[in-house]
């Protein structure tokens, strides 16, 4: 029984929505998860690896157009001057005096040389400068019986051009007791081998343009007295290990 005053309560039906009643809002979407922040010494610098990127094939394509313009001026040069190294000779080697005598103190050798070395310069459009030299002639195959050495003045070359020189050497030595008679043996067989070598630098003259010089070893010999009428060539010798003949 229903209490009296009371206003009976009438059962809502299923789904009522009391239009008094606000409606809640949509759910706001959860916030995204912050990113953690790197230290400065973590962070990528993307500028700075990009500028580096920039310099270094910047720095590469200067490189490939350097060698690529030095080729070209090379090859320029080489079809316009057909350069070509000198000629050298070894014409004649004599003995004015050679003689071995016998002392208290040792054996010894007196000998006196004359050389006679060509030079050509076979270019047509380049001129050769050549400094002082200082040329040394041995005896022997293995070069250890000196026979005097000599400095010779520099001097220039032009196109074509033939040059002989001529160079005097005079040595008194002293010798093994046991070699002196084998040299004076060699040396009338005419089986004793000679050797003349030449240190010198040589210059390169170009339309009045002169390259400066690079020292080069001039290598002559290496024969017996017999071969020496073949007129041996002789052999370039640079930065110590290139030999051309």
């Amino acid at each position: 029984m229903a209490e009296p005053g009371k206003p009976i309560g009438l059962q809502k039906p299923p789904g009522y929505r009391d239009p008094n009643h606000s409606l809640p809002g949509p759910r706001r979407p959860p916030p995204p998860p912050r990113k953690r922040v790197l230290p400065p010494s973590f962070q990528p610098r993307k500028k700075r690896r990009s500028f580096c990127r920039i310099c270094c094939c910047t720095c590469c394509c200067l490189i490939l157009i350097l060698i690529f313009l030095i080729v070209i001026a090379v090859a320029v040069f080489y079809l316009w001057f057909d350069p070509k190294l000198p000629v050298v000779h070894l014409q004649s080697l004599s003995f004015p005096n050679f003689n071995v005598s016998v002392k208290s103190d040792g054996t010894y050798l007196n000998a006196t040389t004359l050389t006679r070395v060509e030079v050509r310069n076979p270019n047509g459009k380049l001129k050769y400068y050549y400094g002082d030299s200082n040329v040394e002639v041995t005896a022997g195959k293995n070069k250890d019986v000196a026979l005097g050495s000599v400095k010779v003045p520099g001097f220039s070359q032009a196109e074509k051009n033939v040059t002989r020189l001529k160079i005097e050497t005079k040595s008194n030595e002293i010798v093994d007791n046991g070699e002196g008679p084998r040299l004076v043996s060699r040396y009338r067989n005419k089986e004793l081998v000679v050797n003349v070598a030449v240190r010198t630098s040589v210059g390169v003259g170009i339309q009045g343009l002169k390259i400066r010089p690079l020292g080069v070893n001039i290598l002559c010999g290496g024969v017996s007295l017999k071969a020496l009428n073949q007129m041996p060539k002789c052999t370039f010798n640079f930065l110590k290990w290139i030999n051309i003949h």
